[in-house]
């Protein structure tokens, strides 16, 4: 041994050399070859006897590197190879994000449009589908890196390892849609049972069957409950016995928006359920989230962002809200888009050109003390409910009624099934005259009703709730009451829209003129005349936007129509190859269905001066509509 082999810390490196009895040491002279050669420490027999000494003697260990970082090796450079070289184990074996890789090419890898990518996993025999980059697919991968090697993969690995494994996904692997609780395939629907063995209701036009691989793939949300295995001979009128509604179109509409939950695609109209304390608003809604898509948190408050509606609709097929006091006018569109479908997108995290993604078109339950749509738009796509206070005679202990509901809960569930694949078999034979607002949602109810009660009870009872929905909105919209007050002594009214605000003003009276829903500006007072024209036609006030002489001048005519009876009650019925049409809805002893007693509801108008529909196009200018629309016309 040299004489320097006695100093500190020197003497602690060539006491470690020479323990390894004679076997040449990459340490021997590392110091001076670094002085030479800054990549000399980098060399993979160098760092494997670096390794080797840090796991033997931390000290002299540190010791060299404080000789290497003087000698002008970049430590840190180093410290993050020691620890790839650690990850290998020592080099005497493959590094754990390659293993974990090579453990992740047992599952059938795929990606959504959006680029999202998925994993199928065979799991105690059964497939189930889900998102690379979830807590379940990570904690999957490290329970089979410990089945394979006894020890747990590093943050760092199992995050290498996953950005490989969904680059093969986006890159090497197809191209799937993947649904939450409803999804649809060749003429057929999919309804996911939640239970842990991930089978799945298969519905055509035959009838209903439990499957256990669907070809359809499902993800499952935090939160999702399973149903209840369906059972045939149910009846529908077992329903009305925990649902709080008075009258048969009323039972007639929440059965037919319960059918339209089980589509894959929208629309979906909303439910509006409306009432005083203690009018069961909040069970009625939980029993039928229970029933077409249970969660654990069943009922919620409304969200405050668009951004927080639409992740509510990426995790959950069905969205029902409680206690809502009143629609702001931007969540009202939101609402809108979500009922027919629509988008959002936000800037993703720790990015300036990448967005995120949200697109959905989901049913929704609304329920208030309130009349709580307060928009036109929104109201044209919603079903109104007006519940009744419940007797305390007639009150249920709550444990007594979710007890009888989850006894009858597979019948249900059976019934509405069998109602939906009759649905499937005659929605391609199945022709309305005229197509409401809501089309794709009364065809299917229209080719959905013959399997629970009599043909046209469903279009009698939706038309009868639209022509009361339509009253009420009018009737809330100051604008629009005073529009139809002006009109019921004339027959006609032409002017600008400073004229007409100015009529208006005078008609309405100074409190009303100056509240703050009242239009403050021509161009606003012509937004809220777009908006409300849709109801106004219906009860046969048509408004028109034209221009007038050289130059141009806008002007707006206001004319009473010839019949101003809803378009949807002339003489209107569906078709339907399973039974012609009635004139009238017939009583049914099987169902207990008599001839439907309809009822108003009133609504509140938004005050808001922007212009109409969720796409927010500008009041200033006209829209040209499709010839069917004869009261929107503009002159050339």
């Amino acid at each position: 041994m040299s004489a320097d082999a006695t100093l500190e810390p020197e003497g602690l490196i060539f006491h470690a050399i020479e323990a390894a009895e004679g076997v040449p040491d990459p340490l021997a002279g590392l110091i001076e070859q670094t002085q030479n050669d800054p990549g000399a420490p980098f060399m993979p027999e160098t760092l494997e006897a670096l390794t080797a000494l840090k796991k033997e003697s931390r000290a002299a260990f540190e010791a060299l590197r404080a000789q290497l970082k003087k000698a002008g090796c970049r430590v840190t450079a180093l410290d993050a190879a020691l620890a790839e070289q650690d990850d290998d184990y020592g080099g005497r074996g493959p590094k754990q994000a390659d293993i974990l890789i090579d453990l992740a090419q047992s599952v059938a890898l795929f990606h959504t449009p959006d680029g999202s990518g998925y994993a199928d996993l065979d799991i105690n025999g059964h497939r189930e589908t889900w998102p690379i980059r979830t807590k379940g697919f990570r904690r999957w991968l490290a329970r089979r890196f410990f089945e394979e090697t006894g020890g747990a993969p590093s943050s760092e690995a199992l995050q290498s390892a996953l950005n490989v494994i969904e680059a093969k996904a986006h890159f090497d692997s197809p191209e799937r849609q993947v649904h939450i609780r409803v999804g649809g395939l060749d003429e057929r629907l999919y309804l996911d049972l939640g239970d842990e063995a991930w089978r799945a209701i298969e519905i055509d036009a035959t009838g209903w069957r439990i499957i256990d691989n669907p070809p359809v793939r499902f993800r499952r949300a935090s939160g999702m409950k399973s149903m209840p295995l369906p059972v045939g001979g149910g009846s529908i009128d077992t329903l009305r016995l925990f649902l709080n509604v008075q009258t048969d179109a009323d039972f007639v509409l929440v059965v037919a928006w319960a059918l339209a939950c089980f589509r894959n695609r929208g629309p979906y109209p909303v439910i509006v359920l409306s009432g005083e304390q203690g009018s069961a608003k909040s069970t009625f809604s939980a029993i039928l989230r229970a029933l077409l898509d249970p969660n654990t948190a069943p009922l919620r408050a409304l969200p405050r962002e668009d951004r927080d509606l639409f992740i509510a609709a990426s995790n959950g097929h069905v969205l029902a809200f409680d206690n809502v006091s009143g629609l702001p006018a931007w969540i009202s569109d939101t609402l809108c888009r979500l009922a027919t479908g629509g988008g959002f997108a936000v800037r993703q995290l720790y990015s300036d050109q990448d967005e995120v993604l949200f697109d959905a078109a989901r049913p929704v339950i609304l329920n208030g003390i309130e009349d709580i749509v307060t928009r036109p738009d929104l109201a044209d796509r919603a079903v109104f409910l007006t519940l009744e206070p419940i007797p305390e005679d007639r009150r249920r202990p709550e444990q007594e009624l979710w007890s009888a509901f989850e006894a009858e809960r597979p019948r249900l569930l059976g019934v509405l099934l069998d109602a939906v694949a009759k649905g499937i078999s005659e929605l391609p034979h199945t022709r309305l005259e005229k197509l409401p607002r809501m089309a794709d949602f009364a065809m299917w109810a229209t080719a959905c009703e013959t399997a629970l009660w009599p043909s046209g009870t469903f279009w009698t009872a939706y038309c009868g709730n639209r022509d009361d929905a339509v009253d009420g909105v009018i009737d809330a919209d100051p604008v629009a009451s005073v529009v139809r007050a002006l009109m019921q002594a004339q027959t006609e009214w032409t002017g600008t829209a400073s004229d007409l605000l100015g009529a208006l003003a005078e008609m309405a009276g100074e409190r009303v003129a100056k509240s703050k829903t009242w239009p403050d500006s021509p161009r606003a007072l012509a937004g809220r005349l777009r908006r409300a024209a849709t109801f106004l036609r219906k009860i046969g006030v048509d408004i028109c936007f034209e221009r007038e002489g050289r130059a141009r001048t806008r002007m707006i005519r206001i004319t009473i129509a010839g019949n101003p009876a809803s378009p949807e009650t002339r003489g209107t019925r569906p078709s339907a190859s399973s039974a012609p049409p009635a004139d009238q809805p017939k009583s049914n002893s099987g169902n207990g269905f008599a001839s439907p007693s309809l009822r108003t509801v009133g609504n509140v108008v938004d005050g808001s001066p922007s212009e109409t529909g969720a796409d927010g196009a500008d009041a200033s200018h006209p829209r040209q509509s499709k010839p069917d629309n004869a009261g929107w016309r503009v002159r050339l």
